[in-house]
């Protein structure tokens, strides 16, 4: 009977120190793992519907494949005829040229929140008005500039009257439609940027704008040295937003020319479309070869502004 009650005991013993381990196990990593453990369900769900979608696409782009048939393989084919394609080139260049003008919406954005981030009787309503663009469905705010651009009856018809100017059909005309549809989008996206400053404006240190006006800091030199610089995180958001906003636009050409007139409007989200899955194509690998070159644009130019501002954070610190 000692003999069992011995071995009782040390069995019992030995499941307390492994319990013991356990438990001590967890009460060190807990602060390592945890997070893990929360983030692993966004993380599963990332890789399933974002990064396993671009490694197909970007395999499907070796390949030549209408949808529906067998899909053969063509190797670099499809990117050696991108590299010929004229209409390639020119929706390269209207991204461009989105990209150029939909940086206007920072420092426009800037602006706007500098402007209404006052303690004044009915801003919060101003605000709002100024967020509206932001709010709306895309298609609408297509649909409205088509119209304010009509050249028969449109509000921009009335305007140029007025000044004695006459009919531009911008959206007819090769020269102009690009940066008509560029207006356009311009219209939400400075809205969005606004959100942003304005959050951050909320942020910046009371204390440190109250020293910069001691030691005589005001106008350009308050906002530039002091203001700015705890703007930055603001400033980064609205960047790469701005970028990937610019260089995927195609909700603005498809409801406002389809890429006309004569395919000058379009841009590479939008031919790439046309490609892939419209009546015109039905090259599902050809679309996917463009749809690559997209996609690493936007990789090397995010990872650009990544990289130069993680350095002057390094410098300042």
């Amino acid at each position: 009977m000692a003999t069992t009650s011995r071995c009782g005991g040390s069995l019992q013993t030995t499941i307390t120190e492994r319990n013991a381990s356990g438990a001590s196990f967890w009460a060190r990593h807990q602060r390592s793992i945890a997070p893990w453990l929360f983030l692993t369900p966004a993380l599963v769900l990332f890789a399933v519907y974002v990064l396993a979608p671009i490694v197909q696409s970007i395999a499907l782009s070796f390949y030549e494949w209408d949808g529906l048939g067998k899909a053969r393989f063509v190797g670099l084919a499809n990117y050696i005829e991108l590299a010929g394609d004229v209409d390639f080139r020119a929706a390269l260049k209207n991204n461009v040229i989105w990209l150029a003008g939909f940086m206007l919406s920072i420092p426009a954005g800037l602006f706007l929140a500098l402007f209404l981030n006052q303690s004044v009787f009915g801003m919060r309503a101003v605000k709002s008005l100024f967020f509206f663009p932001f709010v709306i469905s895309q298609a609408v705010i297509g649909l409205v500039f088509s119209w304010f651009y009509d050249p028969a009856n449109g509000l921009l018809f009335h305007v140029l009257h007025w000044f004695g100017i006459g009919r531009v059909a911008v959206l007819s005309d090769e020269r102009y439609v690009t940066y008509g549809i560029v207006v356009a989008g311009l219209y939400p996206q400075i809205a969005y940027c606004m959100i942003l400053y304005l959050t951050g404006l909320n942020n910046v240190r009371a204390d440190l704008i109250e020293a910069a006006r001691l030691e005589g800091a005001k106008g350009w030199s308050m906002l530039t040295r002091v203001v700015l610089p705890q703007l930055r995180p603001a400033t980064f958001v609205a960047v790469v937003v701005t970028v990937v906003g610019a260089l995927r636009s195609f909700d603005m050409v498809s409801i406002m020319t389809q890429g006309g007139p004569y395919g000058s409007s379009r841009v590479l989200a939008y031919y790439m479309y046309e490609q892939a899955l419209s009546e015109y194509g039905y090259r599902m690998g050809y679309g996917s070869a463009i749809a690559t070159v997209l996609f690493l644009i936007m990789l090397v130019y995010i990872a650009f502004v990544i990289v130069r501002i993680y350095r002057q954070e390094q410098e300042r610190h």
